[in-house]
């Protein structure tokens, strides 16, 4: 598989370092004993935030294949494809 350019992991990195902040609201918010849908509400976020740093990583990756001279190999599209799969 093709790595990245770093610079195309930028919006990926900013959208895990804004999860690492949420999840250091959940920590406060059960530490404050905060009512259970506060908490609940706030760890939904942090997932839905995890799971589209995933999807953006793997779409970088399927269109730095498909872009690539050598293409989209077979080996790729079943690793693309395992990863997708993991975070559905």
């Amino acid at each position: 598989m093709v790595t990245p350019p770093a610079e195309e992991m930028t919006p990926v990195i900013n959208r895990l370092k804004r999860a690492q902040g949420q999840i250091g609201g959940v920590i406060r918010l059960i530490e404050e004993g905060r009512d259970c849908r506060d908490v609940i509400t706030q760890l939904a976020a942090v997932n839905k935030a995890l799971d589209r740093a995933g999807f953006a990583i793997i779409s970088t990756n399927l269109r730095e294949c498909v872009t690539s001279p050598e293409g989209l190999q077979d080996e790729d599209q079943a690793v693309l494809e395992k990863l997708f799969l993991s975070l559905a």
